[in-house]
């Protein structure tokens, strides 16, 4: 834990160093307290939210302020209240009173700016509490307080300005401690605790505390606390007890004529040192000031006291910190040598031993950052601040932060929390990347640094990142060329730094950067250069982005060579170069050509360029050859075939002279070549020539297996008596006769199907037929819009002088009979030619 004092310093104190954030911070208070302190011992103490008064073994009683300087009250006027120690000082509620007991036997009520109400009360009796009413500052309040000897007695002031006492409890042994909150007093005999109700006045019950081993309760000082109206702090020897008062249920106080309110034990557990001192912190939180059991291993001297913090439950607790103080002449001092006091609602304690006064503050938001700071804690001392605010702002710590990263050489860390905490500040970013520069660790930056357009930095500060990453790695440097925005810096001056800095080693990685580059500064022909001399893929995507087609015509073979597949793509796609160019320029490497004439074929179906691809598919893909051959009608039939006679390709020579009307020439290849018999039956199917089926049945007459296939296919296509009569008496021929079944079958089925066809078509003509008949018997309309065919004018007239016959034939033209030259004998409609 920091220390708020100079440590070289003759009135320091020392706390132990541990990496757990601390709760608390420690002043020690000097001033006239030095002087106090130089002549008299502490032996108890009063804190008030003005002041802090304080007992000494020689019966003094001192006023301090917060800071150790004296206090001027009617107190201090007294040169001493008490001729021995004071056991015991109270304060009222609003500072005016005071209330002190000693071993002389006297009980001393003071005011502290009037000595009105001044009491002085002698007992005979050792006195070791006293406790003031809170309320008796007021006027009416009967100016009450309670003392313990060897009972517990309360005075209070009479109309007559009296004292008048009441015994409220008979104590086992002496009294040794009070506390007073509001209607309940808590005291401490030497067997235990009793809580004891003003109002009601009895007593709410008895805690009988255990004996320590080794010892007697009289040997420790019980220590009380109220930490709010109705929770009492009890720690005594090692044991700490919290006690909650609590109002009975109604029907439990009306049946059985009990308090009001009852005790209840809510939490109780034993710590590894004598208790000193106990005050309230936060919700289950508690302050203890503690005495270690053990002694010094080697002088068998008393060890520093601890402050702790813990966090109790039920039956144990968590320690959350503890600090060893070293008070002056903490070796020689006892467990009830040390008091604890504290100011609740400030969250102050002090811990107060003969030589000693040390106040102990709760770390503030401030105090929290500069611990965390000073123990390299960043992250957490940021989250404090961004949670809580304070004098320390996020800016500040993270810069402490960034230099502590860098001077660990963590810098991917630093690197992450300037993006986390400079988010886009232009200026913090341009102010605090120097450090990387100088540790030569802008490379860890690099993928951090703002490089968006409305909050990029100074284009010198990606200069050097880029200069860095040339120097020392390549890869990244190119890596960067190629995601950063060229608004980013100033092309010209990286392109120089790569000239400056060229190598052989690294010339594919430098070129295409190069590349990139040239491209940013729209010197297209170098970056096309750069790229074709490296062979890289990327050329075809620089070709596309900027239409760089016009400056491709002499690298078309070195573009297919690189990638075949996009190159031609490209070149069908683009209209600045006409395919004619291409073919010239692929001449030279028939492979490429094919390819190229082969992808054109698909997307344009002129025909154009299917001379050259005969030739191209014999030679690269025959298997395509035949296909193109039947969908084609753009190649020379003549050269076709020739190309297909010098390589054997029977099926396309068949097809190629059945083009050419050569079909019994092709019949004889399909025969005698590809020996396929099926391929001839079809072909002369195919072609249905007369002299075909001679061919192929002159050819099959020796050969019976010809012979039965002919027999199963050539039903309806010739008369089956030719095949059959060709059959030499004796030859044998396998499966005939299920052929011949299956001939006659099939000629029977055509026959029976040519018939029903026939009988069909009839019974159609003689329904048509009666239906033309019944149409043009019937009624034809006759309309006012109809006219003559011959003068134009309407057939239908009103005037009966002009009418006259109306003609008209099946075609349906209309006449007047009057405009025909002889109505009577006109055979064919004057119009159309056809009958009347």
């Amino acid at each position: 834990m920091g220390e708020t004092h100079d440590p070289t310093s003759a009135d320091s104190y020392s706390l132990t160093e541990d990496e757990v954030e601390p709760k608390l911070k420690y002043v020690r208070l000097s001033n006239d307290l030095k002087n106090i302190l130089s002549e008299e011992a502490i032996s108890c103490i009063a804190v008030h939210p003005r002041f802090l008064c304080l007992g000494t073994h020689w019966g003094r009683i001192h006023m301090l302020d917060h800071q150790g300087n004296s206090v001027h009250t009617m107190v201090n006027v007294k040169d001493n209240v008490h001729i021995l120690s004071v056991n015991s000082i109270s304060v009222d509620s609003k500072g005016e009173h005071i209330a002190t007991c000693s071993d002389d036997g006297k009980v001393m009520i003071s005011g502290l700016y009037s000595d009105e109400n001044n009491q002085q009360l002698s007992t005979g009796k050792i006195v070791k509490a006293v406790e003031l009413d809170p309320i008796h500052y007021r006027s009416g309040s009967g100016r009450k307080f309670i003392i313990g000897d060897s009972k517990l007695v309360l005075y209070e002031r009479t109309f007559i300005k009296g004292l008048k006492s009441t015994v409220l409890s008979h104590s086992e042994g002496q009294v040794t401690a009070i506390k007073w909150n509001g209607q309940f007093v808590a005291w401490a005999s030497t067997l235990g605790i009793h809580v004891y109700d003003l109002n009601e006045k009895c007593s709410l019950g008895f805690i009988q505390w255990e004996e320590p081993r080794g010892g007697k309760l009289s040997d420790y000082r019980c220590n009380l606390n109220w930490s709010n109206s109705t929770t009492l702090l009890i720690g005594w020897v090692d044991t700490v007890r919290i006690c909650v008062i609590r109002k009975r249920n109604a029907v439990e106080v009306s049946t059985r004529n009990l308090p009001a309110h009852i005790v209840d034990p809510m939490s109780t557990f034993q710590t590894d040192f004598y208790i000193c001192g106990i005050a309230p912190l936060e919700s289950n939180q508690l302050v203890i000031l503690g005495y270690s059991k053990d002694r010094d291993s080697e002088t068998n001297k008393a060890l520093r006291p601890i402050l702790c913090v813990l966090q109790y439950n039920a039956s144990d607790y968590i320690e959350i910190c503890t600090d060893s103080l070293s008070m002056r002449g903490y070796e020689e001092y006892k467990c009830d040598d040390y008091h604890l006091d504290c100011l609740i609602d400030e969250n102050q304690y002090f811990i107060v031993s003969p030589k000693d006064v040390v106040v102990a503050n709760l770390y503030e938001t401030d105090d929290r950052v500069q611990w965390l700071i000073e123990h390299g804690k960043f992250e957490q001392a940021m989250e404090v601040i961004t949670k809580h605010g304070g004098k320390y702002s996020l800016i500040t710590v993270a810069r402490l932060y960034l230099d502590h990263l860098l001077s660990l050489q963590q810098y991917d860390e630093a690197a992450k929390m300037c993006t986390r905490v400079f988010g886009t500040d232009k200026q913090l970013w341009e102010e605090e990347v120097y450090k990387f520069v100088k540790v030569k660790q802008l490379r860890s930056v690099s993928a951090y640094i703002p490089v968006n357009e409305a909050n990029k930095l100074n284009p010198h500060v990606y200069e050097m990142v880029l200069y860095e990453y040339l120097q020392l790695d390549p890869v990244g440097f190119l890596r960067l060329v190629k995601e950063w925005p060229p608004t980013l810096y100033n092309t010209k001056a990286v392109i120089n730094a790569i000239n400056d800095h060229f190598n052989k080693k690294d010339a594919n990685l430098l070129l295409e950067a190069l590349a990139i580059l040239y491209s940013h500064e729209r010197e297209y022909d170098r970056a096309l250069t750069m790229y074709l001399k490296l062979q890289h893929k990327d050329v075809f995507e620089l070709i596309a982005t900027h239409e760089l087609y016009g400056m491709i015509k002499d690298t078309i073979v070195q573009l297919i060579e690189l990638d075949s597949e996009r190159a031609i793509s490209m070149l069908l796609k683009q209209k600045s170069i006409p395919p004619e160019e291409v073919v010239r320029e692929l001449e030279s490497d028939q492979q490429y050509l094919f390819r190229y004439l082969d992808a054109y074929d698909k997307t344009n179906t002129s025909g154009k360029f299917h001379r050259q691809l005969v030739p191209l598919y014999a030679h690269y893909e025959p298997e395509k050859l035949l296909p193109f051959l039947r969908r084609s009608n753009n190649y020379p039939i003549q050269e076709a075939y020739d190309i297909c006679r010098q390589r054997l390709f029977y099926p396309e020579m068949v097809y190629l002279l059945a083009k050419m009307g050569s079909t019994r020439e092709a019949l004889t290849i399909i025969l005698h070549n590809l020996k396929d018999v099926s391929m001839a039956i079809d072909f002369c199917k195919e072609h249905d020539d007369m002299d075909l089926w001679e061919d192929l049945i002159n050819e099959s007459v020796n050969k019976p297996h010809v012979m039965t296939k002919l027999l199963d296919s050539v039903a309806g296509f010739i008369n089956p008596e030719l095949l059959v009569n060709r059959i030499q008496p004796g030859q044998e021929i396998v499966g005939l006769k299920s052929s011949i079944i299956k001939m006659l079958c099939g000629y029977s089925l055509q026959v029976a199907i040519q018939e029903g066809c026939h009988e069909i078509l009839v019974s159609d003509y003689f329904s048509l037929h009666e239906r033309l008949v019944h149409s043009q018997q019937g009624a034809l309309t006759l309309s006012a819009d109809h006219t003559c065919g011959v003068c134009r004018r309407d057939l239908i007239v009103k005037d009966s002088n002009t009418r006259t016959d109306v003609i008209m034939f099946n075609c349906k033209h209309f006449f007047h009979g009057h405009c025909l030259p002889d109505k009577y004998n006109v055979e064919f409609c004057i119009v159309c030619k056809s009958k009347k």
